[in-house]
């Protein structure tokens, strides 16, 4: 741990490792100058500044709750051993340990942050009875932990809860022994001998975090610098494994990958080279610590040459430990293309503060989510209390990422989202609530106007899936909505009203700045038309059939009741000065099929609005070109698709490699690394020697109620 008392110069790592870690040899094993020195003493006060380190007592206490869940564990197995009429000497030697995992284990976590845990029992002791049933009722009844949650249903099952004001997640593992021994060792990889893949899953959670610490060349320049990276995708919104993003496990993946291309790299340095290696990464190669390892056992292995599911993977993590798979499986071309974007963003800011052109605090600005988009998604999740509103809003915000693939598949990836992995509360709503948002716009670089799309029929599915909700109760209930910018609720915004908008000129300079294109400005044309642009939207005229306040205001609503959003989007021919910028929105139909709910607005529930705007904004303004949106479900399953993309396909006998340019201290040359007068590739992959490539096709199936028009009306 790092104090502000206690800052001190770390001494240089020796100039040769005696050892390769990874499956390639490094980039540069060159170490520190007295300047990178500097900047990490710089960029250590500034982690400890922000408070991203706890203090010894509530380290201390994190301790003691870990012992008193242990003594829990403990005699809960002995409880269950003598009910099953086990001799004296059983229910003496019975036994459960918790292991810790995550940034616990990394040692990384921050005040307030949850402490990922593992229980592993013996082979007598099940999961769907003994643990969600029989723990989780003795934990019910302690006065010392609330918030209980069970998710028994989840990828890896958890229980979650506080404990003393500590969070715990919790999982469960029964391994094939009679007897758990106090000594036993977690990475064994004969403990995965006849078991499930949930318990697979849950035990390599501890397995991944133990190979992690031993695959990286110095622990402490690790630790401090993914607890940077952590801080910094936190405040850039791309820190969430649930929503699509990457979560704790990924980021530890990532910076261990560079640690080893740069084994004598102090932490400034490892920060700068991070950005820099995933700025040029060429995904969907894979991110590997060590090779790929089959084994006995039989259990499957990330392979996209003999699974084709693993080839619709779009960010490919892979975990050290057997059985190694795929960590970010749950990242979209959606969120991949942000996170890409603020890799860039990150790369930008640290070449500024190479150059001391820039302060670390500069890396660390907040993302402006909402000044980034003309159109939002809003879901608002409301329940009777607070109590059904914490797992209600746990299910639907783990469907949320099915959401975005939805969108993808049913516009063939031509409308572009952006889930906000935060959530948004309205402490004025009478009934509990919260909001999640997520950004629109049509695909950059497309220059047609007039497009049309309609993902009514999405969201209806959507819905449908939500309302599967196993534990669904009166009150439980979503709405889901189209939203305008400046019709953006107070809330979001931290101190309660929307920010001013930046001048014309500082505008111009931060998209000069950035090193990508938003979709919302025209990189194109005069400054004037840029100009006349912004004039245009602010004076958008937005009329809606139900007032926004009165959208706002939510309560719980009949279950069955149904009502459509419909929101369309296309070019208006009014005038040759519209021709080529003016759009209006306007309620339409779908199919030819009546619409439940469009008499009266003020009688629709359990979706949102009807909404009908009209804009003289351009078509660049709005971001997308139409989304209708309605309500009535069906049941197809998108689980696992890979939407709206082309599939890649897997060359054998190229290079798995990020592309090289300026990934080197040394230069390179013609696309390759320089590195003691030889060329090396940044990434080959060991274990498979190919490169992904995506194929030119796009999948022709679609929905009957998608509509495009990519009629130009330029």
């Amino acid at each position: 741990m790092v104090s502000s008392e206690g800052l001190s110069a770390p001494l240089p790592p020796p100039q040769a490792a005696t050892r390769q870690y990874g499956v390639t040899k490094p980039i540069s094993t060159a170490g520190p100058t007295e300047a990178d020195i500097q900047r990490t003493l710089e960029l250590e006060k500034f982690l400890v500044d922000a408070g991203l380190y706890e203090s010894k007592e509530d380290a201390d206490k994190r301790e003691e709750v870990l012992q008193r869940i242990g003594q829990i564990v403990k005699d809960w197995v002995k409880q269950l051993t003598r009910l099953r009429g086990y001799t004296d000497q059983m229910v003496e030697d019975a036994n459960a340990l918790i292991f810790t995992f995550g940034s616990y284990r990394l040692g990384v976590h921050g005040p307030g942050a949850d402490i990922d845990t593992l229980c592993v029992g013996p082979s007598y002791v099940n999961r769907e009875e003994d643990f969600f049933f029989i723990l989780h009722n003795i934990l019910a009844e302690m006065e010392e932990v609330t918030e209980l949650q069970p998710v028994p249903d989840a990828h890896v099952p958890v229980m979650k809860f506080k404990f003393d004001g500590i969070s715990i997640d919790l999982l469960y593992a029964s391994i094939s022994l009679l007897v758990v021994p106090e000594d036993l060792d977690i990475s064994d990889v004969s403990l995965l001998y006849d078991v499930d893949e949930p318990t697979v899953r849950s035990l390599n959670g501890c397995r991944v975090a133990d190979q992690i610490l031993k695959l990286v060349p110095n622990i402490e320049h690790f630790c401090t610098t993914l607890r940077c990276l952590k801080f910094w995708a936190k405040r850039r919104g791309v820190y969430s494994n649930v929503t699509g993003f990457l979560g704790g496990v990924n980021w530890a993946l990532l910076v261990a990958r560079v640690c080893q291309l740069y084994p004598n790299a102090v932490p400034s340095m490892l920060v700068s080279r991070f950005f820099r290696v995933y700025t040029q990464w060429r995904w969907p190669n894979p991110v590997m610590l060590c090779a790929i390892e089959e084994d006995e056992l039989g259990f499957s292995v990330w392979d996209p040459r003999k699974n084709p599911r693993d080839r619709t993977h779009h960010m490919p993590i892979i975990t050290p430990a057997y059985p190694c798979m795929n960590s970010s499986y749950n990242v979209s071309q959606s969120t991949l293309r942000v996170m890409v974007e603020q890799f860039r963003y990150g790369n930008n800011i640290c070449e500024e503060v190479e150059l001391n052109k820039a302060r670390w605090c500069a890396l660390f600005e907040p993302y402006l989510f909402f000044e980034s988009y003309k159109n939002y998604l809003q879901v608002d999740i409301v329940a009777a209390d607070v109590d059904d509103l914490r797992a209600w809003k746990g299910w639907v915000e783990s469907r949320l990422r099915q959401l975005t693939l939805m969108i993808e598949r049913d516009t063939l990836g031509m409308l572009q989202c952006h889930p906000y992995p935060h959530e948004y509360v309205d402490t004025n709503k009478q009934c509990a609530h919260s909001a999640f948002f997520m950004g629109l716009q049509r695909k950059q670089g497309e220059k047609t106007q007039g497009q049309q799309f309609d993902i009514r029929g999405t969201v209806d599915e959507f819905r449908h899936s939500i309302n599967m909700y196993l534990f669904w109760k009166p009150g439980m209930e979503i709405y889901v909505s189209h939203v305008r910018r400046r019709q953006l609720p107070p809330y979001v915004f931290p101190d309660g009203c929307k920010r001013p908008r930046p001048s014309r000129i500082m505008a111009q300079q931060q998209a000069d700045k950035l090193p990508y294109d938003d979709g919302e400005v025209s990189v194109t044309g005069s400054g004037e038309r840029h100009l006349k642009r912004k004039k245009d939207l602010d004076g958008v005229d937005v009329n809606q059939v139900m007032p926004l306040e009165k959208r706002q205001s939510l309560s719980p609503q009949p279950r069955d009741s149904v009502s459509p959003v419909i929101i369309s989007d296309k070019a208006s021919s009014a005038s040759p000065e519209q021709s080529d910028k003016g759009f209006s929105m306007e309620v339409v139909e779908s199919n030819k099929r009546p619409l439940l709910g469009e008499m009266e607005p003020e009688y629709a529930s359990n979706s949102s609005t009807i909404t009908n705007v009209t804009s003289k904004g351009s078509c660049d303004d709005a971001g997308f070109g139409s989304v209708a949106v309605s309500s009535e479900g069906n049941t197809r399953s998108v689980e696992g698709s890979s939407v709206g993309s082309n599939n890649p396909g897997y060359l054998q006998g190229d290079v798995c490699e990020a592309d090289s340019e300026s990934l080197s201290d040394n230069g390179c040359g013609n696309g390759n690394l320089q590195q003691d007068g030889s060329q090396e590739a940044l990434e080959p992959n060991a274990a498979f020697g190919m490169l992904l490539n995506s194929n030119e096709g796009v999948n022709s199936e679609q929905k009957a109620v998608i509509r495009l028009s990519l009629t130009s009306t330029a």
